[in-house]
């Protein structure tokens, strides 16, 4: 019995006391990493839920303004009635022309420029568009992407292009690749003009393939929409086309 306890204890050497430790000290760290990458998530997810919420303060405004809009418009067109022939005229240039009206709405001290309201039913999202392309703002809403000298506006002939980030949560245009051909994308212009495309192709690029936002569409009215895929490496396109 003594020998026994006598050997037992010979195996618990310096070596193995010292891998003990070793592995204690590896499991306190794998806890501590495990805590800071947890912690890094929620912050990450906490700084785009707050971000999201400015487009959706955006898309408010917008909608209150177009109702205010639709009022004035609403008086107008009794006064319409009643104006001369060349005025009637110019009154209509005037409503004709309301495709072009950029909505400048203030957030947190902070101006944004939207251009259009993007809505995909499918993966039920509703976003304002950016009338510009940054970082900064494609963490707030979805982008629109083209050259700045590119005058198209929103629901005109040519090929209107939007960017979107790839969030896992779904946000964004994280569930763009679910859409498949015949999905419908409706896109609002800030006349209050709605527009349905169909998507009729879908495939996936190089970062530095820029041919899907080619303005050669035949006459046709279309719609590109972008995002990351393949964690960051390639870029989804998915093309649409309004239904007429």
């Amino acid at each position: 019995m003594n020998q026994i306890l006598v050997t037992q204890r010979l195996y618990v050497t310096p070596e193995l006391k010292r891998k003990k430790k070793m592995y204690k000290i590896q499991f306190f760290i794998s806890v501590f990493l495990i805590c800071l990458l947890s912690s890094y998530y929620i912050y990450a997810e906490y700084d785009r839920n707050k971000s999201e919420e400015v487009s959706q303060v955006l898309l408010s405004e917008m909608k209150t303004e177009e109702d205010n809009t639709a009022k004035d418009s609403t008086q107008n067109d009794a006064i319409i009635i009643v104006l001369s022939q060349n005025e009637a005229e110019e009154a209509q240039e005037q409503v004709m022309s309301t495709n072009e009206i950029i909505s400048n709405t203030t957030v947190d001290g902070i101006t944004y420029t939207t251009e259009a309201i993007i809505t995909i039913p499918k993966i039920g999202i509703t976003y304002p568009v950016l009338s510009e392309t940054s970082d900064e703002l494609l963490s707030i809403s979805v982008n629109r992407y083209w050259p700045e000298q590119d005058k198209l506006q929103p629901n005109e002939v040519g090929n209107y292009c939007i960017v979107g980030h790839n969030y896992r949560n779904g946000k964004m245009f994280g569930r763009l690749n679910e859409l498949v051909n015949g999905d419908i994308v409706e896109l609002q212009d800030m006349s209050g003009r709605i527009v349905e495309y169909e998507v009729y192709d879908r495939y996936i690029v190089e970062p530095t393939d820029t041919s899907c936002t080619t303005q050669r569409t035949n006459g046709r009215v279309e719609l590109t929409l972008i995002t990351c895929t393949n964690y960051g490496t390639q870029r989804l396109v998915v093309k649409c086309r309004a239904i007429n």
